[in-house]
């Protein structure tokens, strides 16, 4: 595999702003196969149309689950996530039930991950749990939440949805996404063949290779094309493919 596929390799193309229409989402779906994208990770309702786009091509089809907040009851998340699957979705991105994590209710944050993680493998899907790492102050959550996925032993542990917005002292709402510290913090209390995934943040190609040293072998991010372009001056194109052709004039990339 060359250095450029290797990287494009490591992104997850996002598409899920809620106001990205049924063209816009098209359109990211042709960006991340001409850029040869591990997945885009589409709305739950667009699954089939990003089947139709990514037909023939080695683009993997994920969708979220829960998403953003986390808030859907066990038996939602597992309906949501074998339609997803029975739709033609091979990787799911699933976001924990924050305030049970928060009221540190371990019992019902391992049962839910571990009915999620088994609806998914059953259909031969990725399972990457999200934390949402913003809302969590403390690192203990963070780490129990690693235990607990490496003992259940989903696939991937994600730092964070991309829309969880904190309130800061000026009244505004942001977001951090993936921090070093997290992302270090993560990967050391994660079991060595579980991978960990960056949201949030992630936006250059410097971003994606610092924290590919940190032990991260998958982002989601949507400056895939900007990323990659990077790349291709860089470090040179593999000499033969034609170059990919420009996005970006639509609002999300």
């Amino acid at each position: 595999m060359d250095k450029i596929t290797e990287l494009a390799k490591m992104i997850d193309h996002s598409l899920l702003h809620p106001t990205m229409d049924d063209a816009i989402l098209r359109e990211g779906c042709r960006l991340a196969r001409e850029y040869n994208a591990a997945s885009v990770c589409i709305k739950p309702y667009a699954i089939p149309l990003a089947v139709e786009e990514l037909k023939g091509s080695d683009v993997l089809v994920g969708t979220v689950i829960g998403f953003p907040q986390g808030n859907s009851t066990v038996e939602v998340k597992v309906f949501e996530t074998e339609q997803a699957c029975k739709a033609g979705a091979v990787e799911i991105d699933m976001v924990v039930n924050i305030g049970k994590v928060l009221g540190e209710d371990w019992d019902y944050v391992t049962s839910e991950i571990k009915a999620v993680n088994d609806a998914t493998h059953k259909h031969g899907a990725t399972l990457k749990v999200i934390f949402e790492n913003d809302f969590l102050p403390e690192d203990k959550f963070k780490i129990k939440l690693c235990e607990i996925c490496s003992a259940l032993k989903v696939d991937f542990v994600k730092t964070s949805t991309g829309y969880g917005f904190v309130k800061g002292e000026d009244g505004k709402y942001s977001y951090q996404g993936a921090t070093e510290h997290d992302l270090k913090l993560m990967r050391k209390h994660t079991a060595d063949e579980i991978q960990v995934k960056a949201a949030g943040g992630v936006r250059t190609l410097d971003d994606l290779l610092r924290v590919r040293e940190w032990g991260v072998s998958r982002i989601g991010a949507t400056a895939t094309a900007a990323i990659l372009d990077e790349a291709r001056k860089r470090f040179g194109d593999d000499g033969e493919k034609e170059a990919p052709r420009k996005f970006g004039t639509t609002p999300g990339y």
